[in-house]
């Protein structure tokens, strides 16, 4: 059998909570360039990660890689923690 290449989005972010049991919610910000005005400004977003050894705390900044969906909200998991 041959294995498939698997393309997982990757995203690094800061953990702004750790309050649920394997879970944590990153906030990871982008720069964006608006269209009519040339100027940047920063975007950013929350994702719910599955930290199954419970180990992010908040401050941390981690690297997490979409997996299958593990709840209604949850489809991404820690990979590392870098600071």
């Amino acid at each position: 059998m041959e294995k498939k290449q698997v393309n997982a989005r990757k995203f690094e972010g800061q953990v702004v909570s750790a309050s649920m049991k394997k879970t944590a919610v990153v906030k990871v910000e982008a720069m964006k360039l608006h269209g009519k005005y040339n100027k940047y400004y920063k975007v950013s977003k929350n994702y719910l990660v599955h930290d199954e050894k419970g180990e992010a705390k908040p401050g941390d900044r981690v690297s997490f890689v979409e997996c299958r969906p593990l709840s209604k909200n949850k489809r991404w998991r820690l990979v590392r923690i870098i600071k």
